[in-house]
């Protein structure tokens, strides 16, 4: 009987770890599943720029995995049952229960609302494809009325990128960017400076110090007891993780990341790994890894790693797990690159300007080609399965 992998979730982490198993597993030996709720593959990384009117490539998932023998099942998952060792499935059909021997779980994160009254009902985000097109159809009613209102509550990365986009794709909405604290507070004073200027050319309205205590359908109300008129209020205040792991009774941190070991296998069920968002990873720096594609990658690739490893009987490599800084669009033409120090702290120099934009791009560019082209041109020698793979073993081989 053939060893049976599910990927829950095909995003940056999940697509390229499945692309990736079955170019080294022997296909007599194992059987992948990818589980995906979206048929096409979401840029998160480029939602931002969809929101604001753009155009962005979408690859269709059965397109992405065509001749590698990787079944792709359109479905969401409901729950999972890890004694068992199945996934409840919702789906046009009804669904079911698939099983595994061995799951990664990679289904990323959504918006956090942080219990803030008004959030679900009333604001917009930019954290899935359906929520970037709704957006989009906002800004379009505003924009075919001649302006509109703008509030983009969270000065994160994605807050940033997204005042900054909307304001230079429609000149003629009025964006006002609230930061909690200082504007940039992670970056450099050089990287702030450069991203001070950008929002004053773009037009961007930047309210630093200010917290959103409600958001309604008009209005947000301010912790200090102002009121701000309101056309479109996006939400870009940080990301939460599913609960479908804390409710499957897999070991998870208090916001809900599966924890695990350095291979990134969890730490309560040996035949369970995680990556990307959905996992708390220590990085080689002693700290927490960020939510992050560049996060995505490091983990999914360590989880790919020991998954062969432990399957095949062979040593398991550590990947490195590293933070390397920040990569910030403003707009199509001006952009930041920040680099940080070992403690994640940023350093004093930066990159601004066209040449940090082009450099973005061309990330963002292969990040969609590894994800769309996940075998990187099969075969590759594919590696057999083990008798009996050592999935619950309490020693192993680990090389760095």
């Amino acid at each position: 009987m053939k060893h049976r992998i599910v990927v829950l979730g095909a995003g940056y982490a999940g697509a390229y770890v499945a692309g990736n198993l079955v170019r080294r597993l022997s296909p007599a030996d194992t059987e992948i599943t990818v589980v995906n709720a979206e048929p096409s593959f979401v840029q998160r990384l480029q939602l931002h720029r969809l929101a604001a009117g753009q155009k962005i490539d979408a690859p269709q998932l059965t397109d992405v995995f065509a001749g590698t023998g990787i079944h792709v099942r359109l479905a969401r998952v409901t729950s999972i049952d890890p004694d068992r060792q199945v996934v409840a499935l919702a789906d046009a059909d009804g669904g079911g229960e698939l099983s595994y021997d061995t799951l990664l779980y990679t289904l990323g994160s959504h918006i956090a609302d942080h219990g803030v009254p008004g959030v679900a009902t009333h604001a917009f985000n930019v954290a899935s494809h359906r929520a970037a097109l709704r957006l989009r159809d906002r800004l379009d009613s505003l924009s075919s009325q001649g302006g509109g209102n703008v509030l983009v509550v969270g000065d994160g990365l994605t807050g940033i990128e997204t005042a900054t986009e909307i304001a230079e794709s429609r000149p003629e909405l009025s964006v006002v960017l609230i930061a909690r604290g200082e504007l940039g507070a992670r970056l450099s004073a050089g990287a702030r400076g450069h991203l001070r200027q950008a929002c004053d050319r773009l037009g961007v309205t930047v309210l630093e110090h200010s917290s959103v205590d409600a958001v309604e359908a008009t209005h947000v109300r301010c912790a200090d007891g102002s009121v701000l008129a309101s056309d479109a209020t996006v939400w870009t205040a940080g990301f939460a993780v599913h609960p479908i792991a804390a409710s499957s009774g897999i070991e998870v941190t208090a916001n809900g990341q599966i924890i695990v070991d350095r291979t990134m296998r969890s730490v309560s069920h040996p035949n369970v790994y995680a990556a990307g968002d959905s996992v708390w990873a220590i990085g080689d720096n002693g700290q927490p890894l960020p939510m992050s594609c560049a996060s995505a990658g490091y983990t999914g690739k360590q989880a790919m790693q020991a998954i062969i490893g432990r399957l095949t009987g062979g040593k398991v490599a550590n990947v490195k797990l590293g933070y390397a800084g920040n990569h910030i669009s403003l707009g199509r033409q001006d952009g930041i690159l920040q680099a940080v120090d070992s403690k994640a702290q940023a350093k004093p120099k930066y990159l601004g300007g066209r040449k940090a934009a082009r450099i973005k791009k061309a990330i963002v560019r292969m990040s969609l080609w590894t994800v769309s082209h996940p075998t990187f041109g099969m075969p590759v020698r594919s590696r057999r399965v083990a008798a009996a793979p050592a999935r619950h073993a309490s020693a192993e081989k680990v090389v760095a």
